[in-house]
């Protein structure tokens, strides 16, 4: 399992796990066990049955170079979950702006480069994926949507590789 940007929560139960080959990555936070950016992923094709990247993408420049990377390391049988916030219908991004006060105003925060929209699961599909798109309270408890800190109005982005 490949868990990027790993969330203290959930990389402490899942590295615990003794039947899970378990790796974390981040491009710069020294707890995750790789340092990788995601646009240039340095594993081998279909090495990953897993991959976990929650609200990650909004972050990275070329995000579509991120997904085809995540498509390539991924197996054949393999599953990813590829969260983003969903603020809008259609993604608005624009690389012109850098100064991270007009990037809040932009889009919410002042380290978001876009705000993506329902336009997001074409993307994913662009990227090679299959997509089913879950709502988190179908396969979520109550309880775990307040202790994962998930927005339960928030759909599962469940990828498989076509």
């Amino acid at each position: 399992m490949l868990h990027v940007a790993p969330e203290g929560c959930l990389a402490t139960r899942l590295s615990g796990m003794q039947n899970l080959e378990y790796l974390s990555a981040d491009i710069d936070n020294p707890a995750a066990m790789v340092k990788m950016d995601i646009t240039n992923i340095q594993y081998p094709d279909n090495t990953f049955d897993v991959i976990y990247c929650s609200h990650v993408l909004e972050h990275v420049l070329d995000d579509r170079k991120a997904m085809r990377e995540f498509y390539r390391v991924l197996t054949y049988e393999g599953w990813a979950v590829l969260q983003v916030p969903i603020m809008l219908e259609t993604t608005y991004e624009d690389p012109a702006i850098i100064d991270p006060s007009e990037r809040a105003k932009a889009f919410g925060q002042s380290d978001h480069v876009r705000c993506y929209g329902q336009d997001y699961e074409q993307r994913l599909i662009d990227a090679g994926f299959n997509v089913k798109r879950i709502k988190v309270t179908e396969v979520v408890k109550q309880e775990e949507i307040e202790w994962m800190r998930i927005d339960e109005n928030e759909d599962i982005f469940f990828c498989t590789k076509s």
